[in-house]
């Protein structure tokens, strides 16, 4: 029997989820009108807004399908109920950069990304390059503008 693989999330990312689920699904009786209306306009195969509407229904079901399957196999992560001296899930990394400036990362799902935030993926290239490295390592990591390199400077989980 296939083992359902767990989708590593924090508490706030799945709370996004659902939101974002309940808002697909007040959005669902919204298309139906829509559809309807455009089928009242006549021939559907000259009808852009049956068409329209119709494949924004697609991207809801499918999205909504999308969201329940990771809610189902969600594991909610707290980041202050763990500690160790490497990096995993959830730990707050602070990296020195080439020229010892500091980055400061939160190790996060998918769900959760946001660089931009301070939170990358586990799955990212430097997610993964840091998982399970230690404080004072040096991490390298290929992404699209070139080879970088740093090193960790602090691990936290808070």
């Amino acid at each position: 029997m296939a083992s359902v693989e767990k989708v590593p999330m924090l508490e706030e990312g799945y709370r996004k989820l659902g939101e974002d689920l309940q808002r697909l699904k007040e959005e669902r009786p919204q298309i139906v009108d829509a559809i309807e209306e455009a089928r009242a306009h006549g021939d559907l195969s000259e009808n852009a807004e049956y068409h329209a509407a119709k494949e924004r229904q697609g991207q809801i079901e499918a999205t909504i399908a999308h969201i329940e399957d990771q809610l189902s196999r969600a594991q909610i992560i707290d980041p202050k109920t763990l500690s160790g001296d490497r990096v995993m899930f959830g730990a707050t990394v602070t990296l020195l950069d080439e020229d010892d400036k500091p980055i400061r990362y939160q190790i996060v799902g998918q769900v959760e990304a946001d660089a931009k935030a301070g939170r990358i993926s586990y799955n990212s290239p430097l997610g993964k390059a840091l998982i399970g490295r230690k404080l004072d390592d040096d991490v390298e990591v290929t992404v699209p503008s070139g080879d970088k390199y740093y090193q960790i400077a602090k691990i936290e989980f808070i």
